[in-house]
């Protein structure tokens, strides 16, 4: 049965490359960052991606039975590209033939494409100002 998460992000949670980080908690209590700062410089890591130049975000997403890292990034003039990573018994684990994201993490993605839209692919296009956008009720 659905029941709402916590959704919560502010402004200065930024990785050091301006990727923005958003938190997702199954039972309203404060999201552990620290658990997901690693991981999220890996994924990264593993991707030749400008990110000081890309439009990014990722969600520190505390599940039922999970820690889940998403990261998501524009590319193409208007694709979203995606990355989840699952912590396992046996440490984080990419696969996408058994994990994606959920539909909890589709609000923020509904919320950040239309920040995308407005900053970045509307005639605008300022990194700064996407970077700068963000929604309390996400």
């Amino acid at each position: 049965m659905f029941i709402p998460r916590k959704i919560e992000t502010e402004a200065d949670w930024l990785d050091p490359d301006g990727v923005k980080i958003y938190s997702i908690s199954v039972d309203g209590e404060a999201v552990d960052k620290g658990m997901f700062y690693d991981r999220l410089h890996e994924v990264k890591g593993l991707r030749n991606i400008e990110w000081s130049k890309t439009p990014a975000f990722s969600i520190f997403h505390k599940g039922e039975s999970s820690l889940y890292l998403v990261l998501a990034w524009w590319g193409n003039d208007n694709e979203l590209f995606t990355s989840v990573s699952v912590l396992t018994g046996s440490g984080w684990v990419e696969d996408a033939s058994r994990f994606s994201f959920c539909l909890y993490d589709l609000e923020v993605f509904w919320y950040e494409r239309n920040v995308y839209i407005e900053t970045m692919y509307s005639g605008e296009c300022s990194i700064e100002n996407y970077r700068k956008q963000r929604g309390k009720n996400v």
